[in-house]
C-alpha cells in the first residue's frame, strides 16, 4: 500500500506537469487567453488534486499491487477522469461563458488528454518508485 507521502508527491508532480502542458495548449486551441485558461486550469487542478487523493487511495484498496495490468491502469485513469468530468463541467461552462455542450466537448478533450497522460505518468511513477524502494531495501 502506498503511503500518504507518496500519494502527495504523486499528486503534486502529476498536476504541475499537467498544467505546464495544458495551459499553453488549451489557450492556443480555444482562443481564450492563457490567463483565463490558467485560472480555470489551476482551479480544476485543485479539484483534481483532492479527487486524486480520494480516487487513488480507493483504487489502492481495490487493487493493492504496484504491478498493475494495462486494463487496471485504464480503469484507474478512466475512473479518475470520469469522476473529474462530472464534478467540473458546470464550472468550465460558467468560467468560459460557454454552453454545457461546448463545455462538455472541451472537458472531454481535457479528459482524453489526461487519460493518456495519467496512463503514462502513473506507469512511470510506479516504475521509478519501485526502483527507489528496491534501492532502500538494499541499504
Amino acid at each position: 500500500m502506498r503511503s500518504w507521502r507518496e500519494r502527495l508527491t504523486h499528486m503534486v508532480l502529476f498536476e504541475a506537469l499537467g498544467l505546464a502542458i495544458v495551459i499553453p495548449a488549451s489557450s492556443a486551441l480555444t482562443g481564450h487567453g492563457s490567463g483565463e485558461i490558467g485560472v480555470l486550469a489551476v482551479g480544476l487542478a485543485t479539484v483534481a488534486m483532492l479527487w486524486n487523493l480520494v480516487w487513488n487511495r480507493l483504487f489502492d484498496v481495490w487493487v493493492p499491487s504496484r504491478r498493475r495490468s494495462l486494463w487496471q491502469r485504464i480503469a484507474q485513469a478512466g475512473g479518475f477522469e470520469l469522476g473529474l468530468l462530472l464534478m467540473t463541467l458546470p464550472a468550465v461552462a460558467w468560467w468560459l461563458q460557454i454552453g454545457l455542450v461546448e463545455a462538455f466537448w472541451l472537458d472531454l478533450g481535457f479528459m482524453l488528454f489526461f487519460l493518456f497522460y495519467a496512463l503514462i505518468f502513473n506507469t512511470a511513477f510506479d516504475r521509478i518508485m519501485h526502483r527507489l524502494l528496491a534501492r532502500e531495501e538494499c541499504r
